[in-house]
């Protein structure tokens, strides 16, 4: 009998997510297809040239890999604001690693251990001490900035590591390392949400937490490797940024883990939990990086940036709000 009624449930949540996807994808294609056209008219067809595109990619992947592990807790009805911070300190100690003679081979696994470890810690705040996950991930934002100034003492520190560095800039058939590293994990991960019983507790706790428990399903479990998923994450999109740049900066990804919630919201995404996917996600991800990209070749000043990126976040909380009012009308 139970095990008919997990069936049942399972079914219910993969229905609602289909529906959910098909509803959102055809207005999140047109949204794609009317930046596409005014940016291309405003900038002359730079905006579509090869080398533009190629640069759009290489932006969503780093945002994209903090942008799987919220979409995952956006679904569980969670969030992580540290990710910027810890993709900021994980640049700076994977250099410092680098800088002090371990092999690259060493440094990366160690730092990508040690975001895992920070995500756990998150974990523990929100499952054991019963903070609202906002506040703890706000208090570990604070903390892990801090921690990066201090481990290099505020400044940056650069790496001449080639083979390191190559893992930035490098291009496997054309295709830089960074788009290849995040499509990987997209695939992957996309899959695992859409098709696994993983995935489907996923859903379930975020949209009725009573029939995940009735099933069976350890919340605080779930939540703890969505975490550490995305702490991981952070800190591989931190040890690619600071590849590219050649240095560990304490200040860089400020904002990150705003972009990365952004893109998810904007791409369906429920802030009320329950419902999204990973491939509105990557649509959602590619029209903000895509608008943030066209501005700079406007040459809009940065300041203007900052607060059209703003009006984004609140278009896309907009959207989300609506979205909910039409599935409680029709429930």
């Amino acid at each position: 009998m139970g095990s008919h009624d997990e069936i049942t449930s399972d079914k219910q949540v993969l229905g609602l997510v289909g529906r959910a996807f098909k509803a959102e994808k055809v207005g999140l294609l047109i949204a794609l297809l009317v930046m596409i056209i005014v940016f291309s008219v405003l900038t002359q067809n730079k905006f579509l040239s090869a080398s533009n595109i190629i640069d759009i990619f290489i932006a969503s992947s780093m945002v994209g890999l903090v942008t799987i592990g919220e979409t995952y807790l956006l679904i569980a009805l969670q969030v992580d604001l540290s990710a910027g911070s810890v993709a900021g300190f994980s640049g700076v100690l994977v250099t410092l690693l680098l800088s002090w003679g371990l092999s690259m081979w060493v440094s990366i696994p160690v730092v990508i251990v040690v975001g895992g470890i920070i995500g756990f810690l998150n974990s523990l705040m929100v499952n054991k001490l019963k903070l609202e996950p906002f506040i703890a991930t706000l208090a570990s934002m604070s903390v892990f900035r801090g921690l990066a100034y201090i481990i290099c003492g505020g400044k940056s520190v650069f790496v001449m590591n080639n083979t390191f560095l190559t893992m930035g800039v490098g291009r496997i058939f054309g295709i830089p390392i960074p788009v290849i590293i995040f499509l990987v994990m997209f695939l992957i991960f996309g899959i695992v949400l859409a098709r696994t019983r993983f995935g489907r507790s996923v859903y379930m706790i975020g949209g009725n937490a009573t029939a995940a428990r009735l099933a069976g399903i350890n919340a605080q479990t779930v939540k703890a490797k969505l975490y550490i998923m995305t702490a991981a994450f952070a800190a591989l999109g931190g040890i690619i940024l600071a590849a590219r740049m050649s240095s560990g900066q304490p200040d860089a990804s400020v904002g990150l883990e705003f972009d990365a919630v952004t893109a998810a919201v904007l791409g369906g995404v429920a802030f009320s939990g329950g419902i999204g996917t990973l491939g509105g996600a990557l649509i959602g991800l590619i029209i903000m990086q895509g608008f943030n990209n066209g501005l700079m070749i406007l040459n809009v000043q940065s300041f203007w940036q900052t607060v059209a990126k703003g009006l984004l976040l609140v278009a896309a909380l907009s959207f989300d709000y609506v979205r909910n009012l039409k599935r409680k009308a029709k429930t």
